[in-house]
């Protein structure tokens, strides 16, 4: 699956998780109006962390929403990227109980400086691969995660 088609189906998962929505009965009991019976992402960090409480979140809207997740403005930005920056987002994307994307872009910038370069996107793939592979951010910090199969 090429990195387009993985952050497609990406959005339409978070899509499907959102129409799982249903009015909590007991509102008095619960600090949410609605509950969600999602498969994929924590639905209801999403909506704190994104600030989307009480939008209709269209798939249009959804997708901009996961490009944001994946570090980029929005949807047609992504669609756009390189393939350097696409495999990058998504090795973050798939990895970020372990990196938050501010995480990487400090990474990243602190080893231009230290080398007095700007690297270009084939160099931080390549990094970011290297990284990974060593298990340099491999240590018992675990960020929030909006996926549901890497919640610890």
């Amino acid at each position: 699956m090429n990195t387009i088609d993985f952050f497609k189906l990406q959005a339409k998962n978070l899509h499907r998780d959102l129409k799982t929505k249903k009015p909590v009965i007991d509102i008095k009991d619960s600090a949410w109006p609605y509950e969600y019976e999602p498969k994929y992402f924590d639905v209801e960090l999403i909506i704190h962390d994104f600030n989307l409480h009480g939008e209709k979140l269209t798939l249009m809207k959804v997708q901009h929403l996961i490009a944001r997740m994946a570090g980029f403005e929005k949807w047609t930005v992504l669609l756009k990227a390189t393939e350097p920056d696409l495999k990058i987002a998504k090795i973050l994307f798939d990895n970020q109980d372990i990196i938050d994307l501010r995480m990487w872009l400090d990474y990243i910038a602190e080893a231009e400086r230290m080398n007095q370069t700007n690297f270009d996107s084939e160099t931080k793939l390549a990094i970011c691969e290297q990284v990974f592979e060593m298990g340099v951010f491999d240590n018992n910090t675990f960020f929030d995660c909006y996926l549901l199969d890497k919640k610890h």
